[in-house]
C-alpha cells in the first residue's frame, strides 16, 4: 500500500503501550493519557504533504476540539456521522467552516449500535440501507459503505435520484441517538485525562 485515500484521528485520546518493544496496544482505562492534538495533526498534515494519505479527518470529536484545530490546521478536516449519531450541531458547524462530513458505518455496525439489525422503517418501495444512505446525501455528507457484495454495492448506489419525503425523514429521525460507544466504559477514569463523558463530549452530547 502505498497511500490511503482517508487518514483519521479516530479519537481523541492517546494510550500507553505495554512496553517500546511491543506493538500490543493497551486499553486499560488508566492507561489513557493527555492527547497531544497539535502535534497529531501537524504530523498527519505531513503525512499529506508526503503523499502518505490524500486526505485527512477526524471522529468521535466535538464542535470545541474541531474549534482547536481549525486554530492550527493548514488542511481543513473531514469528520464522521450517521443517522442515529445525528450531530445536528456537528454539520451546521461544518457547512460553516466548509469542513467535509463523511458518514462512517452509516447503516449501523453489528453489535455496536443497537439499530443496526432491528430497524424497520415503513419506507417503500425503497430498502432501509437506501433510505438511510438517501438521509446521509440529503444532510450533503458522503457515505463510507463496507459490502462486498456486488449487487449491495449496485443498490448503495440507486440513491441519487429520488427524495425522502417530509414523513420518512420525520421516521428516521425517531431512530435513538446513539454514540456508537459508551465512553464511560471505555474512555473514563479518575486519573486519565477525562473524568466523565461529559468531559469527553465538551458538554455537547
Amino acid at each position: 500500500m502505498d497511500y490511503l485515500d482517508l487518514y483519521l484521528i479516530h479519537l481523541p485520546v492517546t494510550l500507553k503501550k505495554v512496553n517500546s518493544n511491543d506493538n500490543e496496544v493497551r486499553i486499560d482505562k488508566e492507561d489513557i493519557i493527555p492527547f497531544d492534538m497539535r502535534g497529531t495533526w501537524e504530523a498527519m498534515e505531513e503525512c499529506c504533504r508526503l503523499g502518505l494519505a490524500k486526505s485527512i479527518g477526524v471522529s468521535n470529536f466535538t464542535c470545541t476540539k474541531l474549534s482547536q484545530i481549525l486554530h492550527y490546521a493548514t488542511i481543513p478536516p473531514a469528520v464522521e456521522v450517521h443517522v442515529a449519531w445525528r450531530q445536528e450541531k456537528m454539520l451546521e458547524y461544518c457547512k460553516e467552516k466548509r469542513i467535509h462530513v463523511s458518514a462512517w458505518s452509516p447503516l449501523g455496525a453489528n453489535g455496536i449500535i443497537p439499530w443496526g439489525r432491528a430497524l424497520s422503517l415503513k419506507i417503500l418501495p425503497f430498502t432501509n440501507t437506501r433510505a438511510l444512505l438517501r438521509r446521509v446525501y440529503e444532510q450533503g455528507a458522503s457515505a463510507i459503505v463496507k459490502s462486498f457484495n456486488e449487487d449491495r454495492m449496485k443498490e448503495n448506489l440507486q440513491i441519487l435520484d429520488w427524495e425522502l419525503s417530509n414523513e420518512e425523514i420525520a421516521q428516521i429521525q425517531e431512530i435513538p441517538p446513539c454514540t456508537g460507544f459508551r465512553v464511560d466504559m471505555v474512555l473514563v477514569h479518575p486519573n486519565g485525562p477525562y473524568k466523565s463523558s461529559h468531559q469527553f463530549w465538551d458538554g455537547e452530547i
